[in-house]
């Protein structure tokens, strides 16, 4: 391992040498951003006129970079896209809900207020659902490797079921689903996955801030809206009827009505005992959904490489943000997304404008803006799935979800505690610039499962999600702390993400130039970056292992990364 890493160090110095030919410029950063999070692009919501022309502006800046088109073959030539064919939904009028709690008069409950019921992706047009029961089934998870079964033998197919989000041991419960570390059995998405799975009518996630990481205006402003999922063969297999969080209080209410209290529920289904509760409690939902097949893109740019064209690393973020919905205090309706993701967009355009002004790389640079992250990692999960370039060959994923704006700072972090290879590649390179590495601060957040990179993590490829550090040189963490803190509180899926002058992108410049080394590196190299031995990804890296004969192998090393410098403070979910 130190033999491989003086050779590292060796080639980091001489790319360096070579590299600063066209450095990384702060005020770029700003006015794409600026253009991009502007209210003329509406949002960049996927399926409206905003989609083509942010897709027109990313082409152009990547023409302006001096990439090639990167897309689909067609007619033997590459495009700059990829299509990416999606289910759009949504409840059309008012929509009507109803608890009856068992006594007196049933409660109408009001979308987005006590109730967030998202547009349905299984299909139908219409939901019309009358007195279906619920069962509470504590954290829905079934996990036969951690010896965890929430349902048991109850069959709830035809119900409702009520669920905390999280993990069971979250707040000190039975299990191993590593405390504070969400796992994926944590996410809304697996548990909607599951209910789906057993045919439940729907499910009703519990919102509450610190399990869920946001609150619930991020919980409004994303299920309220247009919805959509990759197109499939079967999408009522893949999606209950109802999809749909319910706030704290009106869950207290329901578990009063069943002769328990909101902690007493919680205290039962933090044990490995618990059994599904049949409540006395029942639901009316009726709403119309308008749904139709779009196709949305993926805008893609490519320097092929001089030795080994057929291997590439990717640099990849999100164009797409919430679009036009409900307005906020003030009236505004735009859902402008400067920092979520106008900024990584930035950061890829200008990655691509430097590659392509240095001398060519002995692999193959791809640029790739995915679309419909916000509505589930839709187009990096299609891309994953239908690759453009060979997934056993993508030596490593860099993405970007959000960028720093409040200058530069003395350290960085990654979404998730993942060992990889990459992540100690990335480790030596920001040390070179005086910077440390801060391990995710919030693993019960489950970062990891909430960016493009988890897609192609999933399909084995090495990736990251780079996140920006929080230990300003200007303020230090007390003011990282602040200014990451009323981001989310204030601007975070809000009409107030919006560019703002006050923006200091010096930081964004200096990451973006630790992010163009490691991807030279990695460019410039035979390395193979490697998930940790005991990895739930290893496996399936593994799969292809013979497409990568020959190859240096990059695993991380035998310790644990490292944890003994201050850990980043808290911040904002992306994505």
């Amino acid at each position: 391992m130190k033999t491989q890493f003086s050779a590292i160090a060796a080639l980091a110095a001489a790319l360096l040498s070579t590299s600063a030919v066209a450095q990384p410029s702060a005020q770029r950063l700003s006015d794409i951003t600026k253009t991009l999070g502007s209210d003329a692009f509406e949002g960049r919501g996927p399926a409206t006129r905003a989609e083509d022309k942010t897709v027109a502006f990313i082409i152009d800046q990547f023409k302006a970079a001096g990439v090639q088109p990167g897309g689909e073959v067609v007619n033997g030539q590459r495009t700059w896209t990829q299509t990416v064919p999606l289910l759009k939904s949504d409840i059309s009028g008012t929509p009507t809900f109803r608890l009856n709690l068992g006594s007196g008069q049933p409660l109408s409950l009001t979308q987005g207020e006590e109730i967030s019921v998202k547009a349905p992706l299984n299909g139908q047009k219409r939901i019309d659902l009358d007195n279906v029961p619920l069962v509470f089934v504590g954290y829905g998870v079934t996990a036969p490797e951690r010896n965890w079964d929430d349902f048991k033998d109850v069959d709830v197919k035809g119900k409702l079921i009520v669920l905390f989000v999280n993990d069971p041991d979250f707040e000190g419960g039975e299990g191993d689903f590593g405390g504070k570390a969400m796992t994926y059995y944590g996410r809304w998405t697996y548990k909607y996955e599951e209910a789906a799975r057993r045919g439940a009518a729907g499910t009703l996630v519990i919102h509450e801030t610190e399990p869920a990481s946001y609150g619930w205006a991020t919980v409004k402003n994303s299920n309220t809206n247009t919805q959509f999922d990759v197109v499939a063969d079967n999408l009522a297999a893949a999606h209950s009827p109802v999809e749909a969080w319910i706030q704290r209080d009106l869950a207290g209410r329901i578990f009063q009505a069943s002769g328990m209290t909101f902690d007493q529920a919680k205290a039962m289904a933090k044990t490995r005992a618990f059994r599904p509760v049949e409540l006395k409690a029942r639901m009316d939902l009726k709403f119309d959904a308008a749904t139709e097949i779009i196709n949305s893109k993926n805008v893609v740019g490519l320097l092929p490489g001089t030795k080994y064209p057929d291997e590439t690393i990717l640099y990849t973020g999100h164009w797409d943000h919430l679009g036009i919905g409900k307005p906020d205090d003030t009236g505004d309706t735009i859902y402008n997304g400067a920092l979520d993701n106008a900024t990584g967009i930035a950061q890829i355009i200008e990655q691509a404008r430097w590659f392509a002004s240095e001398p060519r790389t002995d692999r193959s640079i791809v640029f790739l803006a995915v679309t419909a992250e916000e509505k589930g990692l839709l187009g990096s999960e299609y891309y994953a799935s239908h690759p453009l370039y060979p997934l056993g060959k993508t030596v490593g994923v860099l993405n970007t979800d959000g960028g720093s704006l409040w200058g530069r700072s003395k350290n960085f972090t990654i979404s998730g505690n993942a060992r990889l290879g990459l992540l100690d590649l990335l480790i030596a390179e920001g040390k070179k610039q005086g910077r440390y590495y801060s391990p995710d601060p919030h693993p019960e957040a489950g970062y990891f499962f909430r960016s493009d990179h988890f897609a192609f993590a999933k399909a084995g490829v090495p990736a990251i999600s780079f996140n920006e550090g929080n230990d300003l040189v200007n303020g230090g963490t007390a003011r990282g702390e602040a200014l990451g803190k009323d981001y989310n509180e204030k601007s975070y899926h809000q009409p107030s993400d919006e560019w703002s002058p006050e923006w200091d992108f010096t930081g964004m410049a200096e990451d973006t130039v630790l992010l163009h080394n490691v991807g030279r590196i990695l460019a410039n190299s035979r390395l193979w970056p490697e998930w940790s031995i005991d990895s739930e990804f290893k496996g399936e890296r593994n799969k292809t292992a013979a497409e990568r004969a020959g190859g240096t192998p990059l695993p991380p090393a035998p310790a644990a990364t490292p944890a003994a410098e201050p850990a980043a403070p808290g911040k904002g979910e992306r994505g």
